[in-house]
């Protein structure tokens, strides 16, 4: 028999179908839901970067015994040398105490609804022969439990893949790009199948899988890449339809080389990276030339005809931060970096605390850090580089937060309308 109560509550559940219908996305959705809503909210998110896969200048504590010699710059070197039992050791450490629910909950606080979460091939489908070690997943378990008490979402992001897709050391392995050599692309494909049906009972808190950081377009076959993404979201799709799909835009910057791409694909995202350090003529910029350019983006990301998310950016208008640019390197900034020319003075910026800034530096981050949000906010959303650093203070979220570089809440201004 039903009772008065029931009718109720289904009249009220035709209301809210009948609503939903009424507010039809922009972009396309598949036919399950997404656990956000990447049309009506915007990702305001953090990467947790430095975690399951190793950079040697957000930690540089792990890579200090090879300072000298320089033989270990990468996870692939720094396991090949340690062997796989002490490289497991050293690595179950550093999983278990660099991320943990108390970082979880401090990114909820501070307003956040997202966390980028980079993993390796090696971690979902390793290869023999790699000197990789394995036991990553355990701890990005707990993760998804830790995101879900905080009440947090996840994009899962494949950050390396074999052969390496870009050369980097944040791939896993410097050196020659090697993807679409091979089985890569189809090792690849399986790493994401992996990751896919491992975390397709926890859609509730990962929205959307990334199916690859930062491929190298302009090292790499297009053609290819475009294949990969294609075969890459059918493979999460038939994971669960509960997942978008994030592809990088492999530096084809201009975003309308995109604007065909992924017709019938629902649930699509486009992923960019944005910084203005990475070049003599980057980092010899005004700092109001910096926010300037900034704010330029923000139009172009709005008029781009898919939701599109800066994946990765930075409040560092200087490439200071030790080693990175590599173990052993120095910057462009300051003229040590191989063939460039001295712009300024690293002090602070090369190791230190946000605290330990000059106090132009605490001004010019902050106006930096306001600029992008307003710009990055006209589309999609954004996940800032990175939530925590050893001894990087302008990469470092959680100490920028604290040094009221970063706004809270997060639409305070002390620039306001500096992108009109």
């Amino acid at each position: 028999m039903i009772g008065i109560s029931t009718l109720l509550w289904s009249f009220t559940a035709l209301v809210v179908l009948l609503d939903n219908v009424r507010a039809a996305p922009t972009f396309s959705v598949g036919k399950r839901a997404i656990a956000f809503d990447f049309n009506g909210n915007k990702v305001r998110g953090v990467n947790l970067g430095g975690w399951f896969v190793l950079e040697p200048w957000i930690t540089p504590s792990i890579f200090d015994e090879w300072s000298s010699s320089h033989s270990v710059v990468d996870e692939y070197t720094y396991t090949k040398t340690l062997g796989k039992a002490e490289a497991s050791s050293r690595l179950q450490n550093h999983w278990n105490t660099w991320i943990t629910q108390d970082d979880f909950n401090a990114i909820a606080k501070a307003g956040l609804n997202h966390v980028r979460i980079p993993i390796g091939y090696w971690a979902l489908a390793p290869l023999g022969g790699d000197p990789y070690v394995q036991g990553q997943l355990d701890v990005l378990d707990k993760a998804i439990n830790w995101a879900r008490g905080a009440g947090l979402k996840i994009m899962l992001d494949l950050h390396g893949a074999p052969g390496s897709q870009n050369g980097f050391d944040n791939s896993g392995k410097l050196g020659p790009v090697g993807w679409q050599q091979g089985d890569s692309v189809s090792q690849t494909l399986t790493a994401l199948q992996n990751l896919a049906n491992r975390y397709k009972g926890d859609t509730d808190i990962v929205t959307a899988i990334e199916l690859l950081n930062e491929p190298l377009g302009p090292n790499l076959d297009m053609g290819g890449v475009q294949d990969f993404y294609n075969k890459g979201h059918q493979v999460v799709k038939s994971a669960s339809q509960d997942f978008a799909v994030v592809f990088h835009d492999a530096f084809q910057q201009d975003f309308s080389y995109w604007s065909g791409f992924g017709g019938g694909l629902n649930d699509l995202i486009m992923d960019t990276h944005q910084y203005q350090i990475f070049s003599p003529d980057q980092v010899g910029r005004f700092p109001q030339e910096h926010v300037s350019d900034a704010c330029a983006l923000g139009p172009k990301l709005a008029s781009t005809n898919k939701w599109i998310v800066v994946g990765e950016w930075t409040g560092a208008q200087t490439d200071c931060a030790k080693w990175l640019n590599g173990l052993g390197k120095g910057a462009r900034y300051d003229g040590t970096f191989p063939e460039s020319s001295r712009t300024g003075d690293c002090q602070g910026k090369y190791t230190g605390t946000v605290a330990g800034l000059s106090s132009n530096d605490k001004n010019n981050i902050r106006a930096y850090v306001e600029a992008q949000l307003d710009a990055y906010e006209q589309h999609t959303g954004w996940f800032f580089w990175t939530w925590k650093t050893e001894s990087a203070p302008e990469w470092n979220m959680k100490d920028l937060i604290a040094g009221g570089l970063f706004p809270q809440p997060l639409n305070s201004r002390q620039h306001p309308g500096q992108c009109g």
